[in-house]
């Protein structure tokens, strides 16, 4: 049996009484709570009808009862599809038509304009998480034993999505065994013991904060503290009570920026760990510099889970992310295809039991983006050093990373060009300090338009999750080409970062 809810089950502390999840307001989850919560929703899906295979699609602010849900999704095979809550309409209409859930399960404000959506299968049952609402999701739970479903770790067991260079989002097929051989690693790596309380406020639809975060809890019987999201503030308050912080380096400045963060705070700390967005070297030293601590920075995506780290006992080098992971095959290739050698920059790919199984319903997108002998290409360009530490230097993919999250240019490139005025666009992401990268468009008006940043911008905001909408538009006579009609947006990058309008 491969079951993901058997392998977190056996590091759970034999005493189930033990603190698993610790509120903002102090109150306790423990994990016998969270084997019985799970438990029940199980054969509430059971008794829907659900079977293995069927997805739950899950658009809900962070909550615990979004855990046991998602528990309840593994012990039952079901296959468990988290969905950003900033979605608007029309993405999520793709996102529900595509994954054809036979569960969905939103905010009352989602529940109450479905209709809206105008999906032409809407999913079998549709449940608000409120809990006074008549159609809450608690109602179907049941109590009673729980058999865990037996099978296969190549079963699926999460659907992310993850928008490609052609606009059209991806479902990502992870298995079983793809989370569970990762977050092993991930334990084993980053010596997480019992003894452990995690510092948790990072949102739970995104690999970091679903597989990375729990997977280390679970795994090792250990305890978080849950904050709803990420409040400044807040964070310095709960630090001293915990042992490891996991976040986004946008945490990280935020972090450096306020006057709270002392090596006092984050004295009971053993470990900072950055992901999900390249850190910076400033960042890295600044914080070292306020709190004695060195940031441990990781390389992962959501195709692959984690694929490198940098060492608890060992050299944290700041510009890298660390050596590969226990069972983790990673080389860099040319356009070639043939290895090269240290120092020198090519494509990266990796082999391992991390790597997703393939995209839902792109047989043929899934056969490309891996090479003849099983290699994925992760889009991503990098090297090693003299050391063997992974240093990436850029995306062969025009992906923007801002605040964690990734955003994919044609996708808001195809919404801006169908706005009446404009001509073409191109969106690229421009330096920040606090988010990495923000999000940014150039913009060609067809002749005599008269249309203006702040109604694209609000006309983008109601359509559009927020973190997709540009923080500023330039407009410019034209863009930048190369001779094969190809907008060269490093030009755009490099303009735009030095402040030439």
């Amino acid at each position: 049996m491969e079951n993901l809810y058997l392998r977190y089950r056996e590091g759970f502390p034999k005493d189930l009484s033990t603190p698993c999840i610790e509120l903002k307001d102090g109150s306790i989850i423990s994990y016998k709570e969270l084997e019985d919560q799970s438990s029940q929703y199980a054969n509430g899906f059971s008794n829907l009808g659900l079977k293995p295979g069927d997805r739950v699609s899950v658009q809900v602010n962070k909550s615990p009862e979004v855990l046991y849900i998602y528990l309840a999704c593994l012990r039952s095979n079901i296959i468990f599809h988290p969905l950003n809550t900033a979605y608007k309409d029309h993405e999520l209409s793709f996102l529900l038509e595509d994954a054809d859930p036979a569960l969905f399960i939103c905010e009352k404000e989602v529940y109450e304009k479905i209709d809206s959506l105008n999906l032409k299968h809407p999913p079998s049952h549709i449940f608000t998480i409120q809990i006074q609402h008549k159609d809450s999701i608690q109602a179907i739970k049941l109590a009673g034993i729980h058999e865990v479903v037996d099978c296969s770790e190549e079963d699926t067991a999460a659907l992310l999505y993850s928008s490609g260079t052609t606009g059209r989002p991806k479902g990502i097929m992870l298995t079983h065994g793809n989370i569970g051989t990762n977050a092993m690693s991930l334990k084993e790596a980053w010596e997480f013991t019992a003894n452990d309380c995690l510092l948790h406020a990072l949102p739970i639809y995104h690999v970091h904060g679903l597989f990375v975060a729990l997977g280390c809890v679970f795994l090792s019987g250990s305890k978080m503290l849950w904050l709803d999201n990420f409040e400044v503030n807040e964070v310095l308050n709960q630090l001293p009570k915990c042992t490891v912080m996991m976040g986004v380096p946008t945490y990280y400045t935020r972090l450096i920026n306020n006057k709270g963060l002392t090596s006092k705070v984050t004295q009971n700390l053993r470990i900072f760990i950055s992901g999900s967005a390249p850190l910076l070297e400033e960042t890295f030293m600044d914080f070292y510099s306020i709190t004695g601590h060195k940031i441990l920075e990781r390389y992962g995506m959501t195709e692959t889970n984690i694929i490198s780290s940098n060492p608890i006992s060992g050299k944290r080098k700041s510009g890298t992310v660390g050596l590969p992971l226990k069972g983790q095959q990673v080389r860099i290739i040319n356009n070639d295809s043939e290895p090269v050698g240290a120092d020198e920059i090519g494509n990266i790919q990796v082999k391992g039991p991390n790597v997703f199984k393939g995209y839902w319903k792109l047989a043929q997108k899934s056969k490309e983006d891996f090479s003849l002998d099983n290699y994925f290409n992760t889009g991503d360009q990098g090297y090693f050093d003299e050391d063997g530490y992974l240093i990436i230097v850029g995306r062969n993919k025009d992906m923007i990373i801002s605040g964690g999250l990734n955003v994919y240019p044609k996708e808001i490139e195809s919404f801006i060009d169908k706005i009446e005025g404009v001509y073409e666009s191109a969106v690229i992401g421009l330096e920040d300090a606090d988010f990495g990268e923000r999000v940014v468009a150039v913009i060609v008006k067809d002749e005599n338009s008269k249309v203006i940043e702040e109604n694209i911008i609000s006309d983008m905001k109601l359509q559009m999750a927020g973190y997709k909408v540009p923080k500023q538009i330039f407009f410019s006579n034209e863009l930048p080409r190369n001779a094969m009609g190809k907008v060269q947006k490093n030009f755009l990058r490099d303009k735009y970062n030095q402040g030439k309008t």
